[in-house]
């Protein structure tokens, strides 16, 4: 009886580190919106340890012996706990090894799961308890519990499926109407809606920046941009007191942006740039576009929609919303507000402004990089305009823009300057991030692990990423993040004759650092860091 008991006790903290793991890369796949946990665990081989199966066949051979001739079972028993014992302290070893890039937050949901979980293993070891003096059944149940530790992803997988479809839902109608009712009663409440699939938090941030200089803005915090994300943002942190509420949309599959505008009803919308991101979920870039402008086409009649017409999926999508549109361009001169003479250094972007009707050009200043954020605080002109602000006071709100983090943010690390691009790489923001690099002096060097959720184009994008890094970046030295992720990087530079030896490969970013602070030169040395995968990709 004491050696079952052990054998449960062993694998029940085996159960308590796999959950603990498994929650954390569950909650960075989103609940598994998209099946994307699901995705991530057939990558995941990790998930199922070959040791564990073994330990769970020698567990199946002592279930099996229900007469203890000799000691047998106890003998088996023995070497099934050494089995587990030696998979806990691989396990253990493992994820001291790797260092998690975002941390696991234990928010009610977590809790809530836990709960779920607990119940499904605390009911077998019930029954054993219960059930111990009869021998076979007993020895049954502790091969049960066995099968689901090694099969504890799986038992989360339901968990979740579990308690979405029932207690989370009931949790989020009861949020969701709250927050509801709450909009209702702000009747003089200014919301504005931002979505595309890229810059959607730059253009957030920047844009309540430029309305802050006169109006009382809440931008959604982080990138808390789903429907949970705009009703925690609603209850928690939206009062009587705010002038404007902007709302960052994301969205993963078609209907999503609709869900979001039905919930807090913008009268205003930007339009950030349309592109391939997630085009894995959504299926087709047709698909994209069109989720995308379910925001300006909720926008009711006297609202106002902010578009880019640089952008050709913009341009050449038939609107079906007759609200007002004011458009934003650089390289195209029909438009409400424009962009020239852009220049970028170190130190930031400067720029003059043509505001239509306005032969003047109006220059602005701002400690953002690059020619793509200059797109944001155009949009943030736009709309600020409209809220009556003065030319004047919008030049003093785009000169106190603060640098985004992890976008283009510029920071001096130890002997050298990082250029901060760590969030959500896609093709047009890696393009502009390697523009930016290119103005800088000194030693370049660029760091990336490549860009994901790209579908069917990943593997080609990538690859024109690297031709890219190799003309248009300068970059002295490229270091990639992960063998296996960035091979079609590798050979877009090899294909552009970029000399291999300059090319350095690692598993792991800190090793990057540590290559940059060993550099000997006498030259300003500047890192572009080009996006920073999450734990869920992480190369062994």
């Amino acid at each position: 009886m004491i050696i079952k008991i052990l054998v449960l006790i062993v694998m029940s903290i085996l159960v308590i580190l796999k959950t603990k793991r498994n929650l954390h890369m569950l909650q960075q796949n989103l609940y598994n919106e998209n099946n994307r946990y699901i995705k991530w665990l057939k990558k995941d081989m990790n998930s199922f340890s070959i040791i564990e199966f073994v330990a769970l066949l020698v567990l199946f051979l002592s279930t099996s012996l229900l007469v203890d001739k000799d000691g047998i079972t106890l003998i088996i028993n023995i070497i099934f706990i050494l089995l587990e014992v030696f998979v806990i302290l691989n396990f253990i070893k493992q994820r001291k090894k790797t260092t998690a890039k975002i941390s696991f937050a234990i928010t009610a949901r977590i809790k809530r799961l836990i709960i779920t979980i607990s119940i499904f293993y605390l009911l077998v070891f019930l029954f054993f308890i219960l059930l111990q003096d009869q021998l076979w059944i007993s020895s049954f149940l502790i091969f049960i519990y066995g099968i689901m530790t090694f099969l504890n992803p799986i038992i989360i997988y339901f968990a979740n499926a579990i308690n979405k479809y029932t207690v989370e839902k009931l949790v989020y109608f009861y949020y969701k109407h709250k927050a509801v009712t709450k909009l209702k009663e702000m009747k003089n409440l200014n919301v504005i809606g931002i979505t595309g699939s890229y810059g959607k938090t730059s253009s957030k941030n920047i844009l309540a920046d430029i309305l802050s200089i006169k109006y009382l803005t809440l931008p959604t915090p982080k990138n808390l941009n789903t429907p949970y994300g705009l009703i925690i943002t609603v209850n928690n942190y939206l009062d009587k007191f705010y002038d404007v509420f902007i709302a960052e949309m994301g969205a993963y599959v078609e209907g999503e942006i609709k869900e979001l505008c039905d919930l807090v009803h913008p009268k205003y919308g930007i339009l950030t740039r349309i592109g391939t991101a997630h085009l894995e979920t959504f299926g087709s870039e047709e698909i994209i576009q069109k989720t995308k402008f379910e925001l300006i086409e909720s926008l009711p009649q006297d609202g106002i929609g902010v578009l880019n017409k640089d952008d050709e999926k913009q341009t050449s999508y038939h609107l079906k919303n007759n609200c007002r549109i004011l458009w934003i361009g650089i390289e195209n001169s029909d438009v409400d507000v424009r962009a020239t003479n852009i220049k970028v250094n170190k130190d930031g972007t400067s720029f003059d402004v043509i505001f239509k009707g306005d032969r003047k050009k109006y220059p602005f200043t701002t400690r953002l990089l690059g020619a793509h954020n200059v797109y944001n605080i155009l949009a943030g002109l736009a709309l600020g305009k409209e809220f009556g602000i003065s030319i004047s006071q919008l030049q003093k709100a785009v000169k106190t823009i603060k640098p985004i983090e992890h976008r283009l943010e510029l920071k001096k690390i130890g002997n050298f300057y990082q250029i901060d691009d760590a969030y959500n790489s896609n093709p047009i923001g890696a393009k502009n991030a390697l523009e930016v690099l290119s103005m800088m002096p000194g030693v370049k060097i660029v760091v990336t692990p490549g860009m994901v959720e790209l579908g069917s184009k990943e593997k080609e994008e990538n690859r024109r990423f690297g031709e890219e890094i190799a003309e248009l970046s300068q970059a002295d030295y490229v270091i990639l993040i992960g063998k296996d992720k960035t091979k079609d990087i590798k050979e877009g530079l090899l294909s552009k004759k970029y000399k291999e030896d300059n090319i350095i490969v690692y598993n792991d970013v800190v090793d990057a650092y540590q290559f940059i602070r060993n550099l000997k030169t006498k030259k300003d040395i500047y890192a572009l860091f080009e996006n920073d995968l999450p734990d869920i990709y992480n190369e062994k």
